[in-house]
């Protein structure tokens, strides 16, 4: 019968026999649907000679044996689709490096883009995985036998079919294609949740001093009422009204209620007045607390609207002749910035983007390479160009 760890002494044990493993693989369970702080219901982790769910609800349980797994650096972390993962265990203060996602290899080993986990194992392993309790309450205790095995099975699929991928990528010499893409998956300021810097997620559509200070001052209010009160930000105000709010710039509550996005009476509410008084600290020296704000370069005109066009063509073909899917070359905001700037600052212009998409893209536009049409399928080849004549 399986039974999870759910003791700090047992968690101990576990992970002494995960120091000194090459690698180790994880997945976590959790419920953030009403939450604004993720709540960790459960963690997996396997390695090819051990496994185990451990239960971070159980009373009295100390996660620190594992965060420190977590942070050495001498064990491979390897994830399936690592981004909320990654999440939750930077908020513990434990960010796993190295890292190693499989969902990402899986786009550079060509299984298509955001490949699932269970179609990996499929696809590589020849597995069928039983997907019964993907809807399981994880936070509800006692967890079935079925439940905890369906858990497990995240992680120890992932221990087997890791090596296979891994040797793949090297085979195919793109494994540092992986490796770039950890770097900036475990960035942590990819997962900043300091009040201040909440506009950054977001896309202020005006630049203004006025709009732009109110813009940061309502989205850090949110911020931080969504922290404290421990409530996805989408319930205290919604991305649009902060929007409208920065727009309209209200100080006082008959302001606050004709907007049209923010809910009706809000400003009688508990949120009301300390909102309102967030956007006037911000009007009184707009221009000091204004963030600054790039203006990213647009397409501008109808000739670049068409390399545009152009370079999506370019890039369909690119990531068929290398099986990658092409999400992960390149954007279309990659694209626009390309079609305007050859100089321009995007990452479909740096690294191994550059040898496999980048450097045809900047010959496409001048004039050095040209797409044709074969059959069903879509050829670059070089221009040719007539020898000037003599005289």
């Amino acid at each position: 019968m399986m039974t999870p760890i759910t003791t700090t002494a047992e968690l101990a044990a576990f992970c002494d026999r995960l120091k000194g493993q090459p690698f180790v693989a994880v997945d976590t369970e959790f419920m953030r649907e009403t939450t604004y702080w993720p709540k960790l219901c459960l963690i997996q982790a396997a390695t090819p000679r051990d496994e185990a769910v451990i239960d971070p609800m159980a009373e009295g349980m100390d996660l620190e044996p594992f965060l420190e797994i977590m942070r050495d650096e001498s064990i491979l972390k390897v994830f399936h689709a690592a981004r909320q993962d990654v999440e939750i265990f930077n908020n513990l203060k434990a960010m796993p490096r190295p890292l190693f996602d499989t969902q990402v290899a899986g786009m550079a080993a060509g299984f298509g883009e955001q490949i699932a986990y269970d179609a990996l194992v499929r696809q590589m392993l020849k597995i069928e995985l039983d997907k019964s309790s993907r809807f399981t309450d994880w936070a509800r205790r006692p967890l079935a036998e079925s439940q905890l095995t369906y858990a497990l099975a995240d992680v120890t699929h992932l221990a087997k079919l890791y090596p296979t991928l891994r040797e793949r990528l090297e085979k195919e010499n793109r494994l540092v294609w992986v490796t770039d893409e950890m770097q900036a998956l475990t960035d942590p300021a990819n997962y900043d949740v300091v009040p201040e810097n909440a506009w950054k997620r977001l896309k202020p559509r005006r630049h203004t001093a006025k709009y732009l200070a109110v813009y940061k001052a309502v989205a850090a209010w949110r911020e931080r009422t969504a922290q404290q009160r421990d409530q996805p930000r989408g319930r205290i105000l919604k991305d649009e009204a902060i929007d409208e709010v920065a727009t309209q710039a209200p100080t006082d509550a008959a302001g606050l209620d004709r907007l049209r996005s923010v809910p009706k009476g809000f400003s009688g509410s508990k949120f009301g007045p300390d909102l309102l008084e967030a956007i006037r600290e911000a009007l009184k020296n707009p221009e000091a607390y204004a963030p600054v704000v790039e203006r990213a370069k647009t397409t501008s005109s109808p000739a670049a609207g068409a390399v545009v066009e152009l370079l999506k063509v370019l890039l369909k073909a690119r990531a068929e002749d290398t099986g990658v899917a092409s999400k992960l070359i390149a954007t279309v905001s990659d694209l626009e910035m390309i079609a305007n700037d050859d100089d321009a600052d995007s990452q479909a212009l740096k690294g191994w983007r550059l040898e496999a998409f980048g450097a045809d893209a900047l010959r496409i536009k001048r004039g050095e390479l040209a797409l044709v049409l074969d059959g069903a399928r879509v050829r670059v080849v070089e221009v040719r160009r007539a020898p000037k004549s003599a005289g």
